[in-house]
């Protein structure tokens, strides 16, 4: 039996080596590790679930925004972390507490006893049981992978489902083709419960049309039911309830005015209006989705020769044309990239739209991660898509060698989370 006095980082250290594989889609060891912790799944405060490709992430952090501005208290599970763990659990609103996210792991652990679990099953059992033990009005799940055998896909009965634009990513757990992808992802409508549904390829939109009919859960669809486009210097959402005039998300990027949409459909179908629509626009807030760095050692380096420093998570092709998009919308500058990959990932697909709007790109390999793309591999499928490409040692070495030999230059860390989560731990 592991002692309560351990810390969570200890615990999760030694859930790692419960399974072999890291990622392992399946319900059953879940489904026998929630009973036997009484099943607190189904005793949540109302969930809205969210599956898609891109998106999900920033599109649950307005939700979560629109919610606390109508005065809720909402819980918040997500995936992955950037800096610290507990970034996965909110409870309330608040970070859950170190104290409580040891004892729950420590429970958990017990009541396993040692059977195959992985990672990501385990933690998401311990986010419902410390859901069930605070009171909250809504409790929103972000599906870690897929949708159909994610661990979040447990709940019964959710009030709200939700599916991002869905694109190919994970072709090794998911499919090699849309349709496959999008039928993974439409695994988390359930039988009469609303879904909201993003903009969709029409090879993905017919799927989650498909499988909503033979459950008889009603859609409200981009493009159909509700639009939300850039005017101005402002974004309108329009439904059959009327027409919002709102300003930009505070999260940049042209793709976020799409994510906006999403949630603002999805605040309005819970009933909320016009006010929930602002403080979903004007709130949110989402590390790692083209953040200006403004603080810390890295960002002095970069200052130093009057560059910005960017850092953006992204890591498919959808996530590549995001920031392309957003690069091309921003004020004039020349642009270079710091890339970090995964081997997992379409690497050239990634890196294609930038090849448009950047000048160069300084690729490294991502530290204490097994599955980074080595430096030299990045480099060369940058210069495969037309990207001039050199690689540098690590981060800081990127950035110091660019901001020295391009001063007033804007610097973007990109290419993975788990390479941005790195920075924003070393960088304060």
């Amino acid at each position: 039996m592991s002692a309560p006095t351990d810390h969570s980082d200890a615990i999760l250290q030694r859930v790692m080596g419960l399974h072999p594989k890291i990622i392992d889609l399946s319900l059953d060891r879940m489904l026998r590790l929630l009973g036997d912790l009484g099943n607190p799944q189904d005793r949540l405060p109302p969930v809205i679930h969210i599956a898609g490709t891109n998106g999900k992430g920033s599109t649950l952090a307005m939700i979560r925004a629109g919610l606390e501005t109508a005065g809720k208290r909402v819980h918040a599970y997500t995936s992955p972390h950037l800096a610290r763990f507990h970034e996965r659990i909110r409870l309330a609103g608040t970070l859950i507490p170190e104290a409580e996210l040891a004892d729950i792991l420590t429970e958990i652990e017990d009541v396993n006893a040692g059977r195959s679990i992985t990672f990501f099953e385990l933690t998401t059992a311990a986010a419902f049981l410390a859901f069930e033990r605070q009171e909250a009005d809504f409790t929103l799940l972000e599906v870690g992978l897929g949708g159909r055998l994610d661990a979040t896909n447990v709940v019964s009965s959710p009030t709200l489902t939700i599916i991002t634009p869905v694109s190919i990513d994970h072709t090794q757990y998911l499919g090699d083709t849309l349709p496959e992808i999008a039928a993974e992802k439409a695994g988390i409508l359930k039988h009469g419960v609303p879904c909201i549904v993003g903009k969709q390829d029409d090879a993905a939109l017919q799927v989650i049309e498909a499988r909503a009919a033979r459950l008889s859960s009603p859609l409200i669809t981009a493009g159909q039911h509700w639009h939300a486009a850039a005017d101005g210097d402002g974004m309108i959402f329009q439904d059959e309830r009327g027409l919002v005039d709102l300003p930009l998300p505070t999260l940049r990027g042209p793709h976020q005015i799409d994510n906006a949409g999403t949630a603002i459909a999805a605040l309005r179908t819970l009933g909320f209006g016009a006010d929930e629509a602002l403080g979903a626009v004007t709130r949110a807030e989402w590390p790692a989705r083209m953040q200006r760095l403004r603080m810390g050692p890295l960002v002095d380096i970069a200052a130093q020769n009057g560059c910005e420093l960017w850092l953006d998570g992204g890591h498919n092709a959808a996530g590549g044309q995001a920031v392309a998009a957003t690069l091309a919308a921003m004020p004039e500058r020349p642009t270079h990239l710091i890339c970090g990959m995964l081997n997992t990932k379409d690497v050239a697909g990634y890196l294609r739209p930038l090849a448009a709007v950047a000048q160069s790109l300084t690729a490294v390999s991502i530290p204490q991660e097994l599955n980074t793309l080595p430096a030299n591999e990045t480099r060369a499928a940058a210069a495969s898509v037309g990207l001039p490409a050199s690689e540098a040692d690590d981060v800081t070495q990127a950035v110091r060698r660019l901001a020295q030999e391009n001063p007033g230059a804007r610097l973007l860390i990109c290419g993975s989370l788990y390479l941005a989560g790195q920075v924003l731990q070393e960088n304060g």
